[in-house]
């Protein structure tokens, strides 16, 4: 009797256990919309199942003492087979629900809920999207920041051989210019427990217009990340805060003063059951103490910059253009079926995120009908009717202008220039270095300008856009809008960014940073402290960029 008692303690405790390291591990939200939480209760009765009636004790306990009649054994097989029908009755009811929740909340029964998922509204190109300086132009893709952001952490030799970077590379807009950020992360397990105490020590930004990586270190640690092992997983943390909380994938951001936080998006569903996935708020967790608050949509911070994930709002268009004229119309005529290109890529407009991607009709016949730009924060989306090469025609396009270079080009974002939507790419060598930028009209995508600065680049776009007889560009499009200056050397520095060497200088009794590229002039070489100049710069770019440099007097001169 003692013995019974004593297997059925074990029996419970094992169960118990094993299914708290489920839930450790799979971390479900405690909640009927999610499909996780199902597939855990499957999991639970199962690990009932065969602790407590599949276990050696359980098929042995009818035959114990010697007794293996043939009667005996047909009674523990009956048994058995009376208890497996019980465990199967739930699982299967659990499964057949799941079916049916797909089944029902499909696109064939709501067609018009699925188009409904995101609303476009009818935009204003030259209004919306004015035209960037350019020193706000990002030139640095994911790939990049990725390379700038290891080549940084290389140079910390005492953070290399224990941390290593997350691959995320968040994009936000901090100060007002587009960055990308991302936090450092444990080498493995021993470098965990040797670095948990004090945390993660820092975390890298890369500003995309300078492709200046830095390094912030921190006072207090990231205590709060993916990487952490135990309740400070901030998946876990966050389970366990908020138990029936259905979460998207944590991000990276940082805040206007440049505290770390995780934004977690939280998940709700539109339609049915489980189908029309979408996202209603956000708990955003302080990194380094934990503190965390939820907010719902329309409330979050305007600092932050990305809740809905890209992935999301590519489905929810994608459906929008689908089945905008029903389901039977998405698969037989098809009329007026619309769906995104293979690609995205974001802009920052005033304080936000902004995903573009163009639409296309899904004949694909490589041309765009027009485009759309969604804000991440949220989800407030316009459409554009732009007519115009798909995005690759355009890679291609300034490809091939500089084929004989074998430079690759990255995806594309569009841009404002001269009151015409324009594509503009960085061109990168074999190893991933940016060489080159070209700007590429997308209704006429064989006009492409190229150069070894954005700004060259830019000039040689409009050149080629002035030479086409029957359009008009505004007033001054084709005219760079320049400031003179003329003082006293005060401090010089050479620079090399993107295989191009430029010269940062000031002048005295001035604040102001002027940065020009031995493209002005060859005797840029030879500047020093104590010249005298005369300069026409751009005041519109940062640092302010020189055109034209007159040396009026050098030192070596009487």
């Amino acid at each position: 009797m003692k013995g019974n008692k004593l297997g059925r303690v074990i029996r419970a405790f094992i169960t118990v256990l094993a299914i708290f390291l489920i839930f450790w591990f799979m971390l479900p939200p405690i909640n009927l919309r999610s499909s996780d939480f199902y597939n855990f209760v499957v999991i639970s009765l199962v690990i009932i199942y065969v602790v407590n009636f599949l276990s050696l004790g359980g098929i042995t306990k009818s035959v114990s003492g010697g007794d293996v009649s043939p009667e005996n054994i047909r009674g523990m097989i009956k048994s058995m087979r009376k208890v497996t029908k019980i465990f199967l009755v739930p699982v299967a009811v659990i499964i057949a629900l799941s079916f049916f929740a797909s089944f029902i909340g499909s696109p064939f029964f709501f067609a018009s809920s699925y188009k409904e998922l995101i609303t476009k509204e009818d935009g204003d190109f030259t209004e919306d999207i004015v035209e960037l300086s350019m020193s706000q132009i990002p030139v640095v893709d994911k790939d990049t920041a990725s390379r700038l952001g290891l080549r940084k952490l290389g140079e910390m030799a005492d953070l290399v051989s224990q941390f290593e970077i997350r691959e995320d590379y968040t994009q936000i807009n901090y100060k007002g210019r587009p960055y990308r950020v991302t936090s450092l992360n444990y080498g493995d397990f021993f470098k965990w427990i040797g670095n948990t105490s004090e945390g993660i020590p820092a975390y890298i930004t890369v500003d995309m217009t300078t492709q200046e990586t830095e390094l912030v270190r921190l006072e207090k640690g990231i205590k709060y990340s993916p990487g952490e092992y135990l309740m400070r997983n901030v998946n876990r943390y966050l389970r366990f805060k908020y138990p029936t909380k259905i979460f998207e994938s944590v991000s990276f951001e940082i805040d206007e003063n440049g505290t770390p936080y995780w934004i977690a998006p939280t998940v709700t569903y539109r339609i049915a059951l489980w189908s029309g996935r979408d996202i209603d708020g956000a708990v955003l967790v302080n990194a380094i103490t934990g503190e965390h608050e939820y907010y719902k949509i329309g409330e979050i911070p305007s600092w932050v910059d990305q809740i809905y994930t890209s992935e999301l709002v590519v489905e929810q268009l994608d459906y929008n253009g689908k089945y905008q004229s029903g389901f039977l119309n998405s698969i037989f005529g098809q009329k007026g079926v619309l769906q995104t290109t293979r690609g995205y890529n974001y802009i920052a407009i005033n304080d936000d995120v902004y995903l573009y991607t163009g639409m296309t009709s899904v004949a694909g016949d490589e041309s765009n009908v027009g485009f759309v730009m969604v804000n991440l924060r949220t989800k407030e989306t316009k459409f554009y009717t732009v007519p115009g090469a798909e995005e690759y025609s355009a890679m291609s396009s300034a490809q091939g202008q500089v084929q004989h270079l074998g430079y690759n080009s990255t995806f594309p974002i569009l841009l404002n220039v001269a009151d015409r939507p324009t594509y503009f790419m960085s061109l990168k060598d074999g190893a991933g270095l940016v060489k080159m930028y070209a700007f590429v009209d997308v209704d006429r995508y064989q006009v492409v300008g190229t150069g070894t600065t954005v700004n060259e680049a830019k000039e040689d776009y409009i050149t080629k856009l002035s030479a086409e007889s029957d359009l008009v560009l505004p007033d001054g499009s084709d005219d760079k809008v320049t400031e003179t200056a003329k003082g006293i050397v005060a401090e010089i520095k050479q620079v090399v960014l993107g295989g191009e060497t430029y010269y940062y200088f000031s002048l005295s009794e001035s604040d102001a940073i002027y940065s020009a590229s031995l493209r002005v002039s060859p005797r840029l070489a030879f500047l020093e402290s104590g010249d005298t100049v005369e300069i026409s710069y751009d005041p519109s770019a940062e640092p302010l960029e020189v055109v034209k440099i007159e040396f009026l007097q050098t030192q070596g001169a009487e």
